[in-house]
C-alpha cells in the first residue's frame, strides 16, 4: 500500500477533521522515528496514518475491524500487529521497533498538538520542558490523553522521556502546515 492509498483509506473511513489531523501527526512522528532508526519512512508513516482509521465507523471494534480490513487489502502482518499493539487493551505485544514507536508517539502526538494550541504562539517552537511537564501533570488538560502510556511508550522505545517529547515536538513543528499548526 502506498502513502496515497493509505490516505484515501483514511478519508474513506474517517470524516472527523480532528481524527484526520491526529492521524497526520502520528504519521509524521512515525516518519521521523523511521528516519532516526534507519527504517522505511513511508511504511512507518502509513502505519501512523492508519492506526485509528477504523475508530470513527467502528469504535467498539477498534482496532480489530481495522486489522481485518487491512488484511483484506493485503497489508503486511508486521504493520497490522503494530496497529493492534498501539491499543493496550488488545493485549498484542509490541515486539517490533515499528510497534514500539507507534505506541510511543500516539498519545504524545495528541498531547503535543493540544499543548501547541494553548501556547501564545500556537506552535511547538522553543517549547520548555518544565511547561510541558506541568501540563502533563494537569489531568484536566487534554484529559483524553493517557499520561501513563506516554511514559510507558518512551520506556518501551528505549528513549528518555524528555528527549522523546522534544524529538516528537520538533518533528511536528517541522510539519506545522500539514498538521494545521500554521507558522
Amino acid at each position: 500500500m502506498t502513502y496515497d492509498e493509505a490516505m484515501e483509506l483514511l478519508k474513506e473511513y474517517t470524516q472527523s477533521e480532528s481524527l484526520i489531523r491526529h492521524a497526520l501527526c502520528v504519521s509524521e512522528a512515525m516518519r521521523c522515528y523511521a528516519k532516526k532508526f534507519g527504517e522505511d519512512e513511508e511504511r512507518w508513516a502509513i502505519a501512523g496514518l492508519l492506526h485509528d482509521f477504523d475508530y470513527e465507523k467502528y469504535p467498539d471494534q477498534h482496532p480489530y475491524k481495522g486489522a481485518e480490513i487491512l488484511r483484506e487489502k493485503g497489508v503486511d502482518e508486521e504493520m497490522i500487529e503494530a496497529i493492534l499493539g498501539h491499543a493496550s487493551y488488545t493485549g498484542v505485544e509490541r515486539k517490533t521497533l515499528m510497534a514500539k514507536a507507534l505506541f510511543a508517539v500516539d498519545e504524545l502526538s495528541g498531547f503535543l498538538y493540544a499543548y501547541a494550541l494553548v501556547r501564545p504562539t500556537k506552535n511547538l517552537k522553543d517549547i520548555k520542558m518544565k511547561s510541558v511537564k506541568k501540563k502533563l501533570k494537569d489531568k484536566a488538560f487534554a484529559r483524553g490523553v493517557n499520561r501513563d502510556e506516554i511514559e510507558q511508550g518512551a520506556k518501551e522505545l528505549g528513549v528518555d522521556l524528555s528527549e522523546h517529547i522534544l524529538f516528537v515536538a520538533d518533528c511536528l513543528q517541522k510539519q506545522a502546515k500539514l498538521i494545521g499548526l500554521e507558522e
